[in-house]
């Protein structure tokens, strides 16, 4: 379904699939953000894997000119859409279930960056219940070579070669200007995604779905977030797949993959308020 604004789509599963699972509690609501140039059809694949859990859906993906030239110029464009994708929990009157965010990549942690911060600061939504967030080969740190073959993929084979080279020669001169080399004297005005979240993170439970293979984002980016998490007594969990592709964990482990989601919202629902999580955290820490 489209709103007037953004293009989102809504899924509410069935109501005897629902009662089978949550048997009586309110369903999950869980929010998909996609990766940049990421299709519907695809986001719907990840979508199902909660569909067919009976939890409602909401899909959506940041234009790729919000995520490679607005916010990499430091505008902050996605602020203005995470109000809009938390107002529709509200538009649908499911404010008052529980909420699941599943990430992809930077292009979709870009966005959840402002969603949280709005949980953080914004009286409106100080109601809401957020149990959990998967975040999915994300995030990473000023690595002008991911993003540089991020955009690749994203521009695909038809563009012609001359037009690509331009568009990535740019697309690096400028990111490692304004992100690398002018970040330390404009990070005061415009911090980037990852040192954002990692500043004031989230405290619901988390749960890292990465891979030492990856090639756009650094696996070493995400395990140093995920410490720095730890540091801040925020439940983290996480799962490396060690040989996949970027954003390609559950094209190659789609059982593996469904499961361990189901498995973690599972647990997140059992225990929202993230106990579980924390004893599960110390456990594996001592």
């Amino acid at each position: 379904m489209a709103d007037d604004e953004i293009d989102y789509n809504i899924v509410f599963p069935d109501a005897g699939t629902s009662e089978r699972y949550w048997q009586g509690t309110k369903e999950p609501v869980v929010i998909l953000l996609g990766w940049a140039g990421c299709k519907d059809k695809h986001l719907s694949k990840y979508s199902s894997i909660y569909n067919e859990q009976g939890c409602v859906t909401i899909r959506y993906t940041a234009p790729l000119k919000t995520v490679f030239i607005s916010e990499s110029f430091g505008y902050k464009e996605l602020s203005s859409t995470a109000l809009k994708l938390l107002e529709i929990l509200y538009d649908y009157e499911v404010e008052n279930s529980p909420i699941f965010f599943h990430i992809f990549s930077n292009g979709g942690f870009m966005l959840y960056r402002y969603i949280v911060e709005l949980l953080h600061n914004d009286k409106q939504f100080s109601s809401l219940r957020v149990i959990g967030a998967v975040v999915d080969s994300a995030p990473g740190s000023g690595n002008v070579r991911g993003a540089l073959r991020a955009l690749t993929a994203t521009l695909g084979p038809k563009i012609s070669p001359l037009l690509r080279y331009l568009l990535l020669a740019l697309f690096a001169v400028t990111v490692f200007l304004l992100r690398v080399v002018l970040y330390p004297l404009t990070k005061y005005i415009h911090k980037n995604h990852y040192d954002a979240v990692q500043e004031r993170p989230p405290t619901w439970p988390n749960f890292y779905l990465y891979s030492g293979a990856d090639q756009v984002i650094r696996h070493r980016d995400i395990e140093l977030f995920m410490e720095t998490l730890k540091l801040k007594g925020v439940p983290v969990d996480s799962y490396d797949f060690v040989t996949t592709a970027h954003v390609s964990h559950f094209r190659e482990f789609p059982e593996q993959y469904t499961l361990k989601c189901r498995d973690f919202l599972v647990a997140c629902m059992k225990d929202s308020d993230g106990t579980e999580m924390k004893k599960r955290y110390r456990v594996q820490n001592q």
